[in-house]
């Protein structure tokens, strides 16, 4: 870490659903930048008065930039957390993309235990945590990662079941899917390179205060 480095904060911030509300959030605790939107064709947003730099990545790649200091703190959603098992600080639940990591099957294939499904397809953007969760459970499966369209791989014949993310459910009705198992219950965080909260605590330490006093009053 240079020493022009420590001058700045760099906060990495998803494409996608959580960028919009992350923004908004960050705003009203006096963390912005000019022109800081999810299209913006510059790479790093810099706010040269506040220090403050963002960076705007694939979700499924925030959590690699903050574990190797490439930013120092970043929003993203706990189920990217758990798929990608990064070496960072998780530092806040912050309430807001509330979803469900869940598994779901055809309603014709619907069985009355788990463990019916045994040796069965599993299609998903989450193989590690299904591995993980089917593991638990005893079961072995075939996992076929996809990276969209989930609920299409039973319907054509490529998996039997699904582990996805959802929340209304929705989707899944409209697909003739029935969730027969939850995982896990899924928020955006606020999470830290390990070397950076202790080389910029004060900053980080702040800023997660702010953040709590922010989800408080708005609670």
């Amino acid at each position: 870490m240079t020493s022009s480095d420590m001058d700045y904060l760099t906060i990495a911030l998803p494409k996608g659903k959580v960028f919009g509300k992350s923004v908004e959030m960050l705003a009203k605790i006096g963390y912005t930048a000019e022109n800081l939107t999810e299209n913006s064709r510059k790479l790093i947003i810099t706010n040269e008065k506040e220090k403050l730099r963002f960076i705007i990545t694939k979700t499924a790649d925030l959590p690699t930039y903050v574990e190797y200091g490439a930013a120092d703190i970043g929003i993203i959603g706990k189920d990217v957390l758990m798929e990608e098992s990064k070496d960072v600080y998780e530092l806040l639940d912050l309430k807001f993309a509330l979803c469900r990591l869940m598994v779901a099957v055809p309603e014709s294939l619907k069985q009355e235990k788990l463990s019916d499904y045994a040796h069965m397809r599993v299609a998903t953007k989450y193989p590690n945590i299904a591995e993980r969760f089917f593991h638990s459970m005893g079961m072995q499966m075939e996992f076929i990662k996809l990276n969209g369209s989930i609920e299409l791989a039973p319907m054509v014949g490529l998996a039997e079941i699904i582990v996805d993310i959802v929340e209304t459910g929705s989707t899944l009705r409209a697909n003739k899917l029935v969730e027969v198992a939850n995982i896990e219950v899924a928020t955006a965080r606020f999470i830290a390179n390990r070397v950076s909260f202790k080389m910029k605590f004060d900053r980080i330490h702040k800023m997660t205060e702010e953040l709590k006093v922010l989800l408080e009053s708005e609670a």
